[in-house]
């Protein structure tokens, strides 16, 4: 199996991807390894943290074994390379970005584009992304990704935005292969207090959703 398979396979059966936000980049390391010990192995970083692609390629160096890296809010191709080359696994984009898609698919990486219509969510996976990023998921629910898998039962979709833990479960249940958290599992309280155990909890508690609904 190459890489980018067991990367992309990873990411599903995990379930949960964690999306990192902070004001200061010193401190996503030590979020990375809170997120690690309550079981997270997917994190990504959004290119609005200051210092992110040294972020991602420090955290890739240290913890490249226990966690697969990821790039967020990545909105062009010349962005989509240069965090590949500081070590990120998969790309993450807001919205659709041909180019940007390619650009993943020429170094062999993950992509998960952003999309919000069903036609642009047909146009991200014809144009190759491994899975497409509902989003803002906040706006329609779990029940939009069920009426989407209905015509379109192929395409791997992943709701971002306002997913928490009382919704998590059910967007699994209405066809999403994974969930991406951003607030409601790394709060910026939890960050700005150094509280890693509240951050290592969510993130059992999320797995444990993610896991009750699959079963």
């Amino acid at each position: 199996m190459d890489r980018k398979q067991q990367v992309l396979d990873t990411i599903i059966e995990s379930g949960v991807i964690a999306v990192i936000r902070a004001d200061r980049s010193e401190e996503l390391t030590e979020v990375a390894d809170a997120l690690v010990q309550g079981g997270l192995v997917a994190l990504e970083v959004t290119m609005t943290t200051p210092g992110a692609m040294d972020v991602i390629k420090a955290v890739a160096a240290e913890m490249g074994s226990k966690v697969i890296m990821g790039a967020g809010t990545v909105l062009d191709p010349e962005t989509a390379r240069a965090v590949i080359l500081a070590g990120a696994e998969y790309i993450v984009t807001p919205t659709l970005n041909p180019a940007t898609i390619e650009m993943a698919k020429r170094y062999g990486k993950v992509m998960i584009s952003g999309a919000f219509t069903p036609t642009e969510i047909l146009t991200a996976w014809e144009c190759g992304s491994d899975i497409v990023k509902v989003f803002p998921a906040t706006a329609v629910g779990p029940k939009y990704l069920k009426d989407i898998k209905g015509p379109l039962p192929h395409i791997r979709l992943s709701p971002t935005g306002g997913v928490d833990l009382s919704n998590a479960g059910e967007f699994i249940r209405c066809g999403a292969c994974c969930i991406a958290v951003g607030g409601n599992l790394v709060p910026k309280k939890a960050i700005a207090d150094r509280d890693w155990a509240t951050i290592t909890e969510n993130a059992r508690r999320f797995i444990e959703e993610v896991r009750k609904a699959r079963s």
